[in-house]
């Protein structure tokens, strides 16, 4: 059914998604009103960090489509309100996710405020890869994008549901080949803008030499499933589960080739323990229990069949739900699942309905022997 025209504020980043989006909110007949946010304020001028690019981008697709365009800087709610919270993770030895922090605390929050607050808007949108629908209770529903590529809705499980009644996400049913022809066929200026790798508003850049200007590396011994010290790390903070790169270890001639990765961290022991092997036992487990869960749709029943993702781009795998007394959830896989990450999130689905989603506290490994912490006594790490 075509929504009669509303008056929209469209977030333009200067990437293609959101310039596609604004079209073809133009063409349903909407009245639309571009908005820039500035997240971050930068002080370090040896990133590649693109605000500029980036503002100078989304003027010229306003001008190409004929939109007034504003700006709007959320930097100190986004330091507060984002950063701090994932800095705090990082120090508590956990992995956050920035981005959807992000579209939580800010693009569907301070956001959709001040949309409604400075322009009368009827509603938002993104260039999300995600669609919406209706719920069994008659609320909104998230679902996923159709391009099982670019499907974005594992970083949108937290925004607030009530939220989703005033946003539009345009793009949910198209490709991201198909978003591509689209801008070329427009004569969009950003047509062919490669698209954005970088952490939710912070950018393309070394991301362990950003950190390490507010957190304070605290080196350590980088040990292996024997005990025996082969490097050091430069603090438990900059690692996280599962991780292969950086750890500036390799073979040696005692050892076969075989890659290292993180397989868990002794903060006692301010060290890092590696294995051997993508699928190394010790990377893999059986359950995850959460925080408790924000849904996006009516509760699931205790003991529900559903499917969940434990990191975006992960195919969907299959489960059972058990719901705690404080809110929290236990999802047990039906098949072990690779790095389970405390600080990341858990997103629940069934089908192509999220149901919402909550930080993982702890994961349950596969092998019954949790990997060893160093001894008291050991020479190799005092």
């Amino acid at each position: 059914m075509t929504e009669s025209p509303k008056r929209i504020v469209i977030g333009l980043s200067g990437g293609v998604d959101s310039a596609v989006a604004a079209l073809r909110l133009l063409r349903a007949g909407h009245e639309v009103i571009g908005l820039f946010m500035k997240n971050w304020e930068d002080d370090d001028t040896l990133t590649r960090c693109s605000a500029e690019d980036d503002i100078a981008a989304a003027v010229e697709v306003a001008e190409h489509l004929g939109i007034p365009i504003r700006r709007v800087n959320f930097a100190v709610h986004y330091r507060r309100e984002v950063f701090e919270q994932a800095l705090r993770e990082l120090r508590a030895g956990r992995t956050p996710n920035p981005d959807i922090l992000c579209n939580r605390h800010i693009k569907f929050d301070r956001f959709l405020r001040h949309a409604r607050e400075q322009f009368a808007a009827h509603a938002v949108a993104t260039g999300h890869y995600a669609r919406l629908g209706d719920a069994s209770d008659g609320g909104p529903a998230l679902l996923r994008g159709v391009d099982p590529g670019k499907d974005q809705s594992y970083f949108l499980a937290g925004v607030p549901r009530e939220a989703l009644a005033d946003v539009r996400f345009p793009l949910g049913d198209s490709t991201k080949e198909a978003i591509r022809e689209e801008a070329r066929a427009a004569a969009l200026p950003n047509f062919d803008r490669p698209d954005s790798t970088g952490i939710c508003f912070i950018g393309e850049r070394d991301f362990t030499r950003f950190l390490q200007r507010y957190i304070e590396p605290h080196p350590g011994p980088i040990i292996t499933a024997d005990g025996e010290r082969i490097g050091d790390h430069r603090g438990l903070p900059f690692y996280t589960l599962g991780q292969r790169r950086g750890l500036g270890i390799g073979g040696d001639r005692d050892r076969h080739a075989t890659p290292w990765y993180v397989a868990a961290k002794d903060p006692g022991r301010n060290a890092l323990i590696v294995v051997q092997g993508h699928d190394h036992p010790w990377l893999q487990s059986v359950a995850v229990t959460t925080e408790p869960c924000h849904w996006l749709a009516p509760r699931p029943a205790d003991g529900a069949r559903l499917q969940a993702q434990v990191r975006y781009r992960q195919q969907p795998q299959a489960g059972r739900l058990t719901h705690n007394a404080d809110g929290s959830v236990r999802f047990r896989f039906d098949t072990p699942q690779r790095a389970a990450t405390p600080g990341q999130h858990l997103v629940l689905y069934d089908g192509d309905h999220c149901l919402g989603g909550a930080v993982i506290a702890a994961a349950d490994p596969a092998q019954p022997d949790p990997p060893p912490t160093l001894q008291t006594d050991s020479t190799e790490v005092v």
